[in-house]
């Protein structure tokens, strides 16, 4: 399985400005921009996307490993806050918070927590950074 999403930036860092898309259509140049990753501009930013992605996916991943343990969820919600910070090697995302709350009629506390736990731990996202990481990288006239 493949996904893609694409980036057009125009400008410098503070001044310029950018859009995303993705394959599903669902962003469709949609803006960012210094403003809106760094302060409260209107747009998205990647940690932003980041964030979206690791809740959608965890909450996922929990309605599986709860199936696994014979629990139907009625509702599943996630917030995921992505904390980055200026460190010494530059900005760099140091955590994500995954707050939970589910309604599952008749749960086992303990199940849910060790099915909780499985799917932070499961979770593709939870995994994200540690991936291989391959690029081509082209100079030329891109339009």
């Amino acid at each position: 399985m493949k996904r893609k999403a694409s980036a057009h930036w125009e400008g410098d860092l503070k001044g310029g400005k950018g859009t995303v898309s993705t394959q599903s259509g669902v962003l469709e140049k949609t803006q960012y921009s210094f403003s809106t990753r760094f302060e409260e501009g209107k747009g998205t930013n990647p940690e932003e996307l980041i964030a979206a992605a690791h809740a959608g996916c965890f909450s996922m991943a929990l309605s599986g490993q709860l199936g696994e343990l014979g629990m139907t969820a009625k509702s599943i919600n996630t917030e995921a806050t992505l904390t980055m910070e200026k460190t010494d090697a530059g900005f760099t995302v140091t955590e994500i918070h995954l707050e939970v709350s589910a309604n599952i009629p008749g749960a086992d506390e303990g199940k849910f927590q060790t099915a909780a736990e499985n799917a932070k731990k499961g979770c593709p996202i939870s995994r994200l950074l540690n991936t291989k990481i391959t690029m081509t990288a082209k100079l030329g006239a891109v339009v």
